[in-house]
C-alpha cells in the first residue's frame, strides 16, 4: 500500500512539474528583454495630399528594444529606430523624394529615435507611453496610445513570441519637415499633421554562443 502511495505521489508530481515547465515555457518573467521580429514589424504613416486623399506608406526598418516589467507594467521601457531607407510608400519617385534633404534627409539622419519616458496605464490592455521622438535631430515629447502587449505565444518553431500596436499624431513641421506646394484653388500640397501607426511582434533577443 506503502508502495501504491508513493508511485501516486510521484505521477501527481511529475505531472505537475510538467504542467509548471509548460506554462513557464509561455509565460513571460516579470521583467525580461524584448526586441522586434522585423520580419513581422513595422510602421505606417498615412498624411492628407493636396486636402482630398491620404497617402500611406510604410517603414520596414524597425527595430525596437523593450524592458517588459510584467509585474508592474509601468516599469517598462522602450527604445526604438526606424531605419528612413526603408521607407516605402509604392512609389519609387515619392520615396526618393521624402529621403531627399526636403524631407527626412536620409543620407545625414538615417534614422528617426523614440526613447520612452513613462508608461501609463489607460484601461485593460490599454498603456499611455510618452517619450522624446528624434526625427532630423530635433526631439518633441509626444505620447504613444498603445494596446498591449499581449501573453507570450509560441510559433511553429518553438519561439516564444508577443505582439503590441501604438498610434500618435505628430506635426510634420516640427520636426523640420517643412516642404510643401501651395495649390491654385487653397490649400496645399501636403498636411501638417501625421498619422503614424506601429506593429510590432516581439520575440526575446537570441544568445550569443562564444566562440571557441
Amino acid at each position: 500500500m506503502i508502495f501504491k502511495d508513493m508511485f501516486k505521489v510521484n505521477v501527481l508530481s511529475a505531472a505537475l512539474a510538467a504542467t509548471v515547465a509548460t506554462f513557464a515555457s509561455t509565460t513571460p518573467a516579470f521583467s525580461a528583454i524584448w526586441v522586434t521580429d522585423q520580419a513581422h514589424s513595422s510602421a505606417q504613416f498615412k498624411v492628407k495630399h493636396m486636402m482630398i486623399s491620404n497617402v500611406s506608406g510604410d517603414i520596414t526598418g524597425v527595430d525596437a528594444k523593450i524592458n517588459l516589467n510584467d509585474k508592474d507594467i509601468t516599469k517598462s521601457t522602450v527604445e526604438a529606430t526606424l531605419d528612413i531607407k526603408t521607407i516605402n510608400t509604392n512609389n519609387p519617385k515619392r520615396d526618393e523624394h521624402l529621403r531627399s534633404p526636403d524631407f527626412f534627409d536620409a543620407t545625414k539622419f538615417p534614422v528617426i529615435k523614440f526613447v520612452s519616458k513613462k508608461v501609463d496605464k489607460a484601461g485593460k490592455d490599454q498603456l499611455k507611453i510618452s517619450g522624446d521622438l528624434t526625427i532630423r535631430d530635433i526631439t518633441k515629447s509626444v505620447t504613444l496610445d498603445v494596446t498591449g502587449p499581449t501573453a507570450g505565444a509560441k510559433d511553429p518553431w518553438g519561439n516564444i513570441k508577443r505582439g503590441l500596436s501604438a498610434s500618435t499624431k505628430i506635426n510634420r513641421k516640427d520636426f523640420g519637415l517643412t516642404w510643401n506646394k501651395a495649390l491654385e484653388t487653397g490649400g496645399v500640397v501636403v498636411s501638417d499633421e501625421v498619422r503614424i501607426e506601429i506593429e510590432l511582434e516581439l520575440q526575446q533577443p537570441v544568445e550569443k554562443k562564444p566562440a571557441h
